[in-house]
């Protein structure tokens, strides 16, 4: 854990963002003196909250760790929402605190401006001020530990709060990190490299896992899949999260540049977050060989099935059995568990806790995601399999109704991905007097397509060829760009929503 990579490794590389690095030895210093800070100087009380509004940077890795150490709730904040959406994690967080940079401190103070009480520091001069100034004070491996409070993206409504049960201790809390990484083969075999954005639970919490086994941070500020090749093959890159989006645009690359990327240290490429087609990871397993690594989780309940390339070869399209702390069943509307191969609410019993998680402040939503004490849902729909395997249809509030039918737009969205003309799609539900709702299509053509009523019917003619008829959209939108979070997921309400907004109801 990091307490030992301190001392045995102090003057290793512990993060680097290409303009600011940190040692091991460093990397704890300032955790442990933000740490001080807001217990002793700011007289944070155990269970506080506060936000992070910046891009990735160093900083973000050592004030989670530093909130942790101090038994704060930590929330980074998308920095691609609307500022009345940050204004809204602020408030609704109760964040006493707000850390940024320069790009957003302008939002930030902002956010804080009508809340007496919350501050905003600056990253970088201010901020290294704060920490030099701090008293050196033992670190308390006894005291209540903090964690991370992020919020789910919000694509089909208002983000919430997703608070999963801190350890007891902050010596606990540091053991869990390494533990939790080593569950998932993150041991420190080597350089980490973080290509999503850092408030995403899964490019965040998957490094930190990893670091706390040994692994140096790599930080791309922004996802460039050039440069991420660049990167694993110069900097010798062990570990890498990746989501579907970012398969999708390396296996676009010239055949030139594909070639000519070699990078035999890279070991493993996690991935989730979003629904993969089974044609696109064949290829990236061609390219890159059985080195992907698939979990099925998500910010409440964290990684609860996962499954390697040489298996998901022999089981396509699952995401994996239960890990061994977890099982996984399907249920009924009325919540009945349902036999194997039938599809219903996907639901987890967990072993570790009665109540693995909560939505901060929302104590109705919370019971909604319980079937009983320690089995949560986070909104999937599928199956589960007579071997175990865990397959995923959609997500529940992404279903279209059709004349009494349930349409999952994951499976719809897979076929028209392979089209050569599309680039990026998304597949939702809209109104009709008759089947109550019918098929729609949103599609971002790649390269020098054009929209055409030509092109949609030879689109909707290749729709036909790979689904049942009632599966194939009705018609197409075509798109200069898809609303789609960093993390993977696409925000569908922005497509749905002008559709919806005369009508009563959304279903």
């Amino acid at each position: 854990m990091l307490l030992d990579l301190a001392r045995d490794r102090r003057s290793e590389l512990a993060v680097d963002d290409g303009t600011r690095t940190r040692t091991f030895g460093e990397l704890l210093d300032r955790c442990h003196r933000f740490a001080s800070f807001l217990r002793h100087d700011a007289a944070f009380e155990p269970g506080g909250h506060l936000s992070l509004l910046m891009g990735n940077r160093v900083e973000g890795i050592e004030l989670l760790i530093g909130a942790v150490l101090a038994g704060q709730w930590v929330t980074p904040i998308n920095w691609h929402l609307a500022d009345e959406e940050i204004d809204y994690v602020v408030g609704d967080s109760g964040s006493r605190l707000i850390v940024t940079d320069e790009r957003y401190s302008d939002i930030a103070n902002r956010a804080s401006a009508d809340r007496p009480g919350t501050q905003v520091i600056g990253v970088g001069d201010e901020l290294d001020g704060l920490l030099d100034s701090v008293a050196p004070r033992p670190l308390d491996l006894e005291a209540p530990a903090g964690g991370n409070m992020i919020y789910t993206s919000g694509t089909t409504g208002r983000p919430k709060g997703v608070k999963r049960a801190a350890p007891p201790t902050v010596g606990d809390a540091l053991l869990q990190h390494a533990k939790l990484g080593s569950n998932i083969g993150l041991d420190g075999a080597g350089p980490h490299l973080i290509t999503g954005p850092m408030y995403h639970a899964a490019p965040l919490m998957f490094a930190v896992y990893d670091n706390a086994n040994g692994a140096p941070i790599l930080i791309m500020p922004r996802w460039d899949e050039s440069e991420a090749l660049d990167v694993m093959m110069r900097r010798e890159v062990a570990h890498v999260h990746l989501v579907p989006t970012m398969f999708v645009r390396l296996l676009r690359l010239s055949e030139q540049e594909r070639a000519a990327f070699s990078a035999p240290k890279l070991v493993k490429a996690l991935h989730g977050a979003a629904p993969i087609s089974p044609a696109v990871k064949r290829r990236m397993i061609d390219w890159w060989g059985p080195i992907l690594l698939e979990y099925w989780g998500g910010t409440e309940g964290g990684v609860n099935t996962l499954i390697d390339s040489h298996e998901w070869l022999e089981h396509p399209g699952t995401v994996g059995r239960a890990l061994p702390p977890f099982e996984i069943f399907s249920v009924d509307e009325q919540g009945g568990r349902l036999p194997s191969g039938e599809i219903g609410d996907l639901y987890c019993r967990s072993s570790l806790s009665d109540r693995p998680f909560e939505y901060h402040g929302d104590e109705v939503k919370t019971a909604s995601a319980y079937l009983e004490p320690g089995v949560f849902t986070i909104g999937d729909v599928g199956f589960v399999d007579d071997e175990g395997y865990v397959h995923l249809a959609d997500r529940r509030s992404n279903m279209i109704i059709s004349g009494g039918v349930n349409i999952y737009p994951a499976e719809i969205e897979q076929v028209l991905q392979e089209h050569p003309s599309v680039e990026d799609v998304g597949v939702f539900g809209i109104p009709d007097d008759e089947w109550g709702e019918s098929v729609k299509a949103a599609i971002e053509l790649r390269g020098t397509f054009e929209a055409s009523p030509e092109l949609e019917r030879e689109i909707l003619i290749f729709a036909r060829e790979h689904l049942a008829g009632y599966k194939v959209p009705r018609s197409i939108d075509f798109e200069s760009e898809l609303p789609r979070h960093p993390s993977g997921k696409l925000y569908i309400r922005r497509l749905r929503d002008r559709y919806w907004a005369d009508r009563d109801g959304n279903i």
